[in-house]
């Protein structure tokens, strides 16, 4: 029985080591954009999950294939263990486990590519807005924005970055606003701290 309560261990610690990077998916998906950042207070603990994660999955299958002790009975000792404490469970929650854990890494193929096309009379109308942003926490979060703010029309192209918590809009000034842009990015969840326009 120990087994099974490291791999349920390490299965909700792989799962919560990404769930700020799930959750902006999951969203988009859905259709309810809002809650893209319900888990982005997690990211500054993902490295303490991430190890905590392979320290129980490791010892869970240093505890599945640590050789037995020789015991000297006649009771029934070949009885095959069932699923749930099963080298193929722990297998498979061991492939879960690491999927979840670099999700972070390929999310961004879940989203759509931004084919805005738009068509500008005249330069003059180009205006840059650039937009400081709490609660990015990886790419997931940058597409997300992205994603909501070409949405608008007379988006010309959005530049998005987690690390430097800065999100940058280049857009025709007579279609769009930066109130617009910025209201867009506060409603999938993050919040807009700062707005500048060049």
């Amino acid at each position: 029985m120990k087994t099974t309560k490291f791999i349920g261990a390490g299965l909700l610690t792989a799962i919560a080591s990404s769930l700020c990077c799930i959750t902006p998916v999951l969203a988009l998906i859905s259709g309810t954009t809002g809650v893209a950042s319900t888990f982005s207070w997690l990211e500054p603990y993902r490295p303490y999950l991430i190890v905590f994660t392979i320290t129980v999955l490791g010892f869970a299958w240093y505890q599945k294939l640590k050789p037995k002790k020789d015991i000297n009975c006649n009771c029934d000792s070949a009885k095959k263990p069932s699923f749930f404490q099963s080298k193929l469970l722990l297998a498979m929650v061991t492939v879960f486990a690491f999927t979840m854990t670099v999700f972070p890494y390929f999310s961004s193929v879940f989203y759509p590519k931004n084919n805005a096309k738009i068509v500008i009379v005249d330069d003059k109308q180009l205006q840059n807005a650039s937009f400081s942003v709490k609660g990015m926490t990886c790419t997931s979060c940058e597409r997300n924005i992205s994603q909501a703010i070409h949405q608008l029309d007379g988006i010309v192209s959005v530049s998005s970055s987690y690390e430097s918590e800065r999100v940058e809009v280049e857009y025709d000034k007579a279609k769009t606003t930066p109130k617009k842009i910025e209201k867009a990015i506060t409603k999938t969840g993050y919040t807009v701290t700062k707005t500048t326009q060049k």
